[in-house]
């Protein structure tokens, strides 16, 4: 029995247009710039983040700093920040 050959470069199934979903350039936004601060964390976060990091091959401070951001981004009345 033959495989029957996949032509890659057909759309496969039902298309359907996505609206643009990106903001005109006027209205990008760029990070903030990073602010040093001096924090205290539980030691089991800090271990948490550590492991994490290792596991998946990241920096710990940027996971923890990308998990405030987030927060931030979802909680804030600020448009402009929200995802």
């Amino acid at each position: 029995m033959k495989k029957k050959r996949i032509d890659w470069d057909m759309p496969i199934g039902k298309l359907t247009r996505v609206a643009d979903f990106l903001p005109p350039p006027d209205q990008l936004r760029f990070p903030d710039p990073p602010v040093k601060v001096t924090i205290a964390l539980d030691q089991s976060s800090v271990k948490f983040f550590k492991e994490q990091a290792l596991k998946h091959g990241f920096k710990y401070q940027r996971m923890i700093r990308t998990v405030l951001d987030r927060y931030v981004a979802r909680y804030s009345s600020d448009p402009l920040k929200q995802k």
